[in-house]
């Protein structure tokens, strides 16, 4: 059997364990703190219920108004500003959730906009990812020219450390910042990064969502998309690294291949 072949389907075989030992390893952290947190939103519910007096059909509603509020508290989500944030997490696929559109031309037009957004994005976060790791290698050389280094030229692992160190100082400055304007606790706000520039983007914390945040703090609000913008483009080029050396180990398989 070809390299490759044996590559692709030991990487199937090794995705699904991944899933399979992490679907396990998340039951068994998740699942009793899953339990406890119903029992007690129960337990708050019948006391509600039984203080106020109100039925359980009216008590839906309520729920259904303090979720449909919830992204009113930045501000006006819609205005140019909150417009310009959710178009930032549909190019970039973040999709936190906190705002979406309730006008069937609004859904139609998210549609629209993603299918040649995501695209454009992809390709200018791969092109700015290029000549972040181009410039690296700039000064990595001047660098080792400079102590007379053994060798002159710059590696792989240089440019990936080096990029991984610029990853990590933009991961901690964006938790700084964030848990100051938010007032989030420290870990929580390098749990939010991480889930931003991996694009995860589960939504349980999003930034700019309070105290009318998206027009009374432009500083902030600008800081935030200079963090997603910039920060996706470091992770482009970690990616990119990632992807060369898969294609040169996957050219070099193909050649010998055919040789033999």
């Amino acid at each position: 059997m070809k390299k490759q072949n044996v590559r692709t389907l030991s990487l199937i075989v090794a995705t699904i364990t991944y899933l399979l030992i992490g679907a396990a390893i998340f039951d068994s952290i998740e699942s009793q703190e899953e339990k406890r947190q119903k029992e007690a939103l129960n337990a708050m519910e019948r006391q509600v219920l039984a203080k106020y007096n109100i039925t359980q059909h009216d008590f839906g509603l309520l729920e259904e108004v303090v979720l449909l509020y919830k992204p009113y508290k930045a501000g006006m989500p819609w205005k140019f500003a909150g417009s310009f944030y959710y178009a930032t997490t549909v190019l970039t696929t973040i999709g936190y959730g906190h705002s979406t559109p309730k006008t069937m031309w609004g859904k139609l037009f998210t549609m629209l906009y993603a299918s040649f957004g995501i695209p454009l994005g992809l390709v200018m976060f791969n092109s700015i990812g290029e000549r972040l790791n181009r410039f690296s290698s700039l000064i990595i050389d001047r660098i080792r020219r400079s102590v007379n280094a053994r060798q002159e030229e710059t590696t792989e692992v240089d440019l990936i450390l080096v990029v991984m160190f610029l990853s990590v100082i933009i991961w901690t400055t964006g938790a700084t910042v964030f848990s100051y304007y938010e007032r989030w606790e420290f870990f929580d706000a390098l749990y939010y990064c991480f889930a931003t520039l991996t694009t995860i983007g589960f939504g349980d914390l999003v930034a700019l969502q309070q105290d009318n945040a998206l027009q009374s703090q432009p500083e902030y609000v600008t800081f935030a998309l200079f963090f997603i913008v910039f920060g996706l483009a470091v992770i482009a080029a970690v990616l990119n690294l990632m992807l060369l050396k898969f294609m040169t180990m996957n050219t070099d398989d193909e050649n010998r291949d055919e040789i033999e």
